[in-house]
């Protein structure tokens, strides 16, 4: 473990004081009571206002809007979790035997909290100044691709924007069933328009996967509808 550990350090580009918090950091709460989420609190305010300073900054040209829209996508918890998975941090969590044995290591969820402790564990350990570089230095590939006009939009702001502009109620998105083993459940999702009368169903790893799908398929089922009317 510890050889683990040094080389989790090298990773980030941070070497802890106290290596009780990178610990604490790593420890998911299916262990017991002393885990990670408080400092999975920390972090996540450190890192929103470190992308928000860092996209404020190169993007002069955008609005409130524009800014908001990119910064989500880059705090998203697939967008940590690949980060995560970059620095091979899954070989270093803490789970309870449960969570091992379901493959929580691999989890885009427990990745992407740990990654916000580890920021949080760095604030405690050395001050604000450290916990912004250290998310400059995780960030710092995305940071210099980022796009240089508005990021596109998910199906399910896309989907929204249109139905309110012809004052169509917003869809509803119902939870349909799940399937498959604990560590690889898959999310069936419907979204239905009744003022449209349009239904569609899909798939995903997450709820919130399934219901971009759906949305997504919603808004093919849409221009078909239009076209053939």
């Amino acid at each position: 473990m510890q050889a683990r550990l040094r080389s989790l350090q090298k990773n980030i580009g941070y070497e802890f004081q106290r290596s009780d918090l990178l610990i604490a950091a790593l420890t998911h709460r299916s262990v017991g009571a002393l885990n990670n989420e408080r400092l999975e609190f920390l972090g996540d305010g450190a890192l929103n206002f470190v992308i928000a300073a860092e996209i404020y900054r190169r993007r002069e040209g955008f609005a409130e809007g524009q800014l908001s829209r990119l910064r989500a996508t880059l705090v998203r918890g697939e967008t940590l979790a690949e980060i995560a998975r970059e620095i091979d941090l899954g070989d270093c969590l803490v789970l309870g035997p449960g969570e091992r044995k379901s493959g929580g290591f691999t989890r885009d969820s427990i990745l992407a909290d740990a990654l916000e402790a580890i920021i949080g564990a760095v604030y405690l350990d050395q001050g604000f100044g450290a916990a912004e570089r250290l998310v400059q230095h995780l960030f710092a590939s995305r940071l210099e691709h980022l796009p240089a006009s508005e990021p596109v939009k998910d199906p399910k702001t896309r989907l929204q924007e249109y139905l309110q502009a012809r004052g169509i109620d917003l869809p509803e998105y119902t939870l349909l069933h799940t399937s498959g083993q604990a560590h690889a459940l898959q999310f069936a999702v419907g979204c239905a328009i009744e003022a449209l009368e349009l239904t569609v169903e899909q798939t995903g790893t997450s709820r919130r996967r399934a219901e971009q799908a759906a949305a997504a398929a919603m808004l093919e089922a849409i221009e078909q509808h239009t076209q053939g009317a």
